[in-house]
């Protein structure tokens, strides 16, 4: 190779060197700051999404003792696989993640374990897109049946879903500089909502629930006798909150200084959105008027009948738009990290038409089919809502399982691989295995938890198809490994020589 050679393949920085030690040339376009990295994940766990969303299944579910005190639990463990994630983060910056990680962590069966860690990865993202906007689109179609008539209807709520969904693919269509910005504008959203919201509750209404209340009163109106079983079904709203972070893992690829924003990423907006979440599910609590009226509002809300029985309907009506602006905002950055995520995972030929999937459109250079695919495949999963007013929890659970089942085993392989982990600029020091293994022991917990029943007696209506969603989709996966994929997926792939990767990336900026 003559000089002219060797400076044409040697990066413009020490991101896109890393991205080449570890086999990839840089495709995506890398302009996000630290900021715009935990945005991101901040955007998808989105307190005024996930806690308002499953607020009315916690009020039947241990009702304000459980939230209360079952956020902190949760919040707890979540740190700590949060950390464990961070670390390993830090070591191997790249829009593959979980599964790449697996992969490089793996003492043996590499391959193996990182194959069935993408496919968990991939059916939670999609379940969790799935449930961020159909969240959305329940709220929004309460907002517009109180507003003009629109009937909260199964129908209509999938309708506005499909639009939504539609709405969150063509704004990624157009590239990530357009997504940054919206995604640094939903932190501010985010954090001046939830002090609008409690401060309003705070303020107006006449009459507030007492501590004891909101500290202590349980509720339990789901057929089960055990008061701990339902308080660990009602864990449920504060773990399927605190998902998505993993999104400062996707975004790396695109994120200045990734080997120490991308953990930055991960820990501050679990930390940010576990302090503010508290307030706002305190807020909503000591302002219920009516516990049963909420239950049974026929907006199918709660949260939307505490707003209009405590302030109002016109400041009611407010509020509920400021949640509405949040979860739109939540829902169109899961698709972002989704999209990243499939488009990984096609890159290395994990996925059905995987040269389809991977495809990058050079103009924008985002991977805009993969955009497409995580849109339509959330629709999909939840057109259940139809035939069962129980999908929409049945579509968290499978949110929390897939992605903590895809988070904690990096984390777990990286306590197996002991000493001989080496450490990015970003670590726990001699922390990182107890840290680890605490995390895999609470995951393996929720992973039987979430499967579980959620009301009694069983029925048709009732049944948590959780386990079906997972025998479907993870039984195929396991079914095609073994009758083909194993004999030709060697995990993720190294996509060229130093040379290689930087004629790629020339092309680019001259399409560019």
């Amino acid at each position: 190779m003559d000089v002219s050679d060797k400076q044409a393949a040697e990066p413009a920085d020490e991101d896109s060197a890393r991205l080449h030690q570890l086999g990839y040339a840089q495709e995506l376009r890398r302009t996000m700051s630290t900021f715009s990295n935990f945005a991101v994940s901040f955007t998808i766990i989105s307190i005024l999404s996930g806690c308002l969303t499953l607020y009315g299944f916690g009020m039947k579910t241990g009702g304000p003792a459980a939230m209360i005190w079952g956020w902190p639990l949760v919040g707890l463990f979540v740190i700590l696989v949060g950390l464990g994630m961070a670390e390993v983060c830090s070591s191997y910056p790249t829009a593959g993640g979980l599964y790449y990680w697996a992969a490089k962590l793996a003492p043996r069966n590499g391959a193996a374990w990182s194959w069935f860690t993408g496919w968990f990865n991939l059916i939670g993202q999609i379940a969790v897109t799935a449930g961020i906007d159909f969240g959305a689109a329940l709220f929004l179609n309460a907002f517009l049946d109180l507003q003009f008539g629109f009937e909260a209807t199964p129908g209509n709520t999938i309708l506005l879903l499909a639009i939504i969904l539609v709405i969150h693919g063509l704004l990624n269509t157009f590239g990530v500089k357009i997504v940054a910005l919206l995604n640094s504008i939903s932190v501010w959203w985010h954090l001046a909502g939830v002090l609008v919201i409690v401060g309003v509750l705070i303020i107006v209404p006449a009459k507030h629930q007492d501590a004891s209340f909101v500290f202590g009163e349980f509720v339990n109106k789901t057929g089960w006798a055990s008061p701990v079983y339902v308080f660990l079904l009602g864990l449920l709203v504060a773990q399927y909150t605190l998902t998505g972070y993993d999104a400062s893992a996707h975004m790396t690829e695109e994120t200045k200084n990734a080997a120490k924003a991308g953990p930055r990423g991960i820990i501050n907006s679990i930390l940010v959105s576990l302090v503010a979440g508290w307030i706002l599910l305190i807020g909503l609590t000591f302002a219920i008027q009516d516990y049963d009226g909420a239950v049974d509002s026929e907006t199918g809300v709660p949260p939307a009948q505490i707003f209009i029985d405590a302030t109002g309907a016109p400041t009611g009506k407010f509020l509920l738009l400021i949640c509405i602006g949040a979860q739109l905002f939540c829902g169109m950055a899961s698709v972002t990290a989704n999209s990243r995520m499939i488009y990984a995972f096609a890159r290395d030929g994990a996925i059905p038409g995987s040269k389809f999937w991977h495809r990058i459109n050079k103009r924008t250079q985002t991977p805009t089919n993969a955009v497409w695919l995580a849109a339509g495949g959330a629709l999909l999963l939840a057109l259940p809502y139809l035939w069962s007013a129980t999908a929409y929890a049945a579509v968290t659970s499978i949110a929390v399982v897939g992605l903590y089942v895809a988070y904690v085993i990096p984390v777990f392989l990286r306590v197996s691989k002991g000493d001989d982990f080496e450490p990015g600029p970003w670590n726990l020091g001699r922390w990182g295995k107890l840290i680890g293994t605490v995390a895999t022991v609470w995951v393996c917990f929720i992973f039987v938890l979430f499967m579980l029943p959620q009301g009694s007696p069983v029925t048709i209506d009732s049944f948590n198809y959780t386990p079906i969603a997972f025998l479907v989709v993870l039984g195929g996966a396991a079914v095609w490994w073994f009758v083909s994929a194993r004999k030709w997926f060697k995990g993720p792939k190294v996509r060229g020589s130093a040379e290689e990767l930087a004629a790629v990336e020339r092309e680019l900026k001259e399409l560019g």
